[in-house]
């Protein structure tokens, strides 16, 4: 396993640790005394590599996690990297939700976890995300962040799905016009910000996305932890717009807290474009305030319980 990597340092080891016998890959900023972990899984067509903006340190969303006291791991969803040759052994859903929480589980053995684990996560790896959310045999999650996500399509991109399915192709993303539509304007992006991204998809992606709508509200209503919801205001896959954002989050009807919102200057791809930073820095606020919430009811649990005081967590750290 690789060593950890400061903010702001060289974050292109990749850490490899064994699943049930499947290699997990992931990208990991490691803090030694984090506020708590978020844990970021990118989209389809994509790596880790995702979240640490190639040539732009500083929309990565890894260097600004760590240097908020953020530990980052950016994992490589069960198919891609260093599991792709394995994807014939995937075939579940479940077992995609085993080996991500066994990949975290295996990195965060020798490390510590804060005041708990944030999921993050984009496009087709909301996915996993809502799954991972809703196993009830997870009770150590702090909140959830969603993006480029949603229940409907917008008219073009369910054109381009519609005939992609009637060439019988079954991945998330094949051809230069389904990428470049999901992309969105090449405006909101700095110069070869998706240059070595790009990865082949694992075939259960298909039914993954002919399955989503359906699978949506049952897995959203099974979630009791915090969410938020971001769209950019130029997506360009799922149906915006506040009408659009209120319906999702309604899906979420057992979370104590759903938070929506609209990013300024965003495309589908939030973590590549030029606000990335703005998204990110959102998203990190959700983040501490989910680890306050869960510190101050482990406060209130200790003085029912009769202690004194309950565990502190470190510091904020600043962003420089």
């Amino acid at each position: 396993m690789a060593g950890p990597a400061p903010a702001g340092g060289d974050l292109t080891n990749v850490h490899v640790v064994d699943v049930d016998g499947i290699p997990m890959s992931a990208l990991l900023a490691d803090v030694p005394h984090p506020r708590a972990v978020i844990v970021a899984l990118h989209g389809g067509a994509m790596t880790s590599a995702y979240f640490d903006a190639p040539s732009q340190p500083r929309l990565s969303l890894l260097r600004a996690g760590a240097a908020l006291g953020f530990t980052v791991i950016a994992l490589d969803r069960p198919g891609y990297g260093r599991s792709a040759p394995y994807t014939d052994r995937i075939t579940s859903a479940i077992q995609r939700v085993d080996l991500a929480y066994g990949a975290v589980d295996h990195l965060l053995a020798a490390r510590r976890r804060g005041a708990g684990v944030f999921l993050m996560a984009h496009s087709m790896g909301c996915i996993l995300a809502v799954r991972m959310a809703a196993d009830e045999r997870r009770t150590d999650l702090l909140g959830l962040e969603i993006s480029g996500i949603g229940q409907q399509y917008q008219p073009r991109a369910a054109a381009l799905l519609r005939a992609r399915m009637l060439d019988g192709a079954g991945r998330a993303v094949t051809g230069t016009a389904m990428r470049d539509m999901i992309r969105g304007p090449d405006h909101l992006y700095p110069a070869g910000s998706a240059s070595g991204l790009y990865s082949p998809t694992p075939g259960y992606e298909g039914e993954e996305v002919r399955r989503w709508p359906r699978d949506f509200p049952a897995l959203a209503a099974r979630v009791r932890i915090p969410v938020r919801y971001s769209l950019g205001d130029h997506e360009t896959v799922w149906r915006s717009g506040s009408a659009a954002l209120a319906d999702v989050a309604a899906l979420f009807t057992a979370s104590p807290r759903v938070v929506v919102e609209e990013q300024a200057g965003g495309g589908h791809n939030l973590s590549l474009g030029l606000t990335a930073l703005a998204y990110h820095l959102r998203v990190m606020s959700f983040a501490e305030e989910c680890v306050l919430a869960a510190l101050a009811a482990h406060r209130a649990l200790c003085l029912r319980c009769g202690r004194v005081t309950a565990p502190q967590l470190p510091p904020r750290a600043r962003l420089y």
